[in-house]
């Protein structure tokens, strides 16, 4: 939502209209949001009392999703700020695949998450929310890549990230400020708009 209201801003500024990204293969987001939604989202909306598919399938369901979501940024590997949309995705694919399918999160962190006494009864290297695993930093593979990141203490929504998920927030301002084409577009927009109003200016009928 921000990089899209930064992108209209910018537009706006350089007498352009704001469109969004024309990109290719737009269903493989939704494909690769399929088995996320059936393994975590619908039995916490539907309060059931076990996950609809085993959980040792969890793990191949959601390296099937980062996949998916690799592939479709392959696809559209020259639109602008997609690289990093890519980065961010193989980061977080990594640090999962090196811990069993699940991403890590420290007894530290997720004390910032719950409260103590929930947290006292779930054992380390159980399930920690909807996607994270409850490990200790020394075993954790690529722990800096794990989510150990929070917001400021005293923020209304306390939730924890990676440093991939920070690159692909980043990817995303990026594609949609600039709305998948190169800021050297905008650049020459801009000079060409600035020499245009220059050229009004200086014209008689315009004054």
């Amino acid at each position: 939502m921000v990089g899209g209201a930064a992108g209209w801003f910018l537009a706006h500024r350089l007498n352009l209209k704001w469109t969004l990204p024309v990109l290719r293969a737009p269903w493989l987001v939704i494909l690769a949001f399929l088995p996320q939604l059936t393994a975590f989202y619908l039995p916490a909306y539907l309060s059931m009392a076990r996950r609809p598919i085993p959980d040792a399938w969890i793990p191949i369901g959601m390296a099937a999703s980062q996949l998916l979501l690799l592939a479709f940024c392959w696809l559209n590997r020259r639109v602008a700020g997609v690289w990093l949309l890519a980065l961010g995705l193989g980061l977080n694919f990594l640090v999962i695949a090196a811990n069993g399918g699940w991403m890590p999160i420290s007894p530290q962190t997720a004390a910032r998450l719950v409260p103590q006494d929930i947290l006292q009864t779930i054992p380390l290297g159980s399930h920690f929310g909807i996607k994270d695993v409850l490990l200790e930093p020394n075993a954790t593979r690529f722990f800096w890549l794990s989510d150990w990141l929070l917001p400021p203490r005293g923020f209304p929504y306390q939730v924890a990230f990676s440093i991939g998920d920070v690159v692909i927030a980043l990817g995303a301002f990026w594609l949609m400020t600039f709305q998948g084409k190169p800021m050297r577009s905008f650049i020459e927009r801009k000079v060409e708009v600035a020499e245009q109003c220059k050229q009004k200016r200086s014209n008689p009928q315009y004054l």
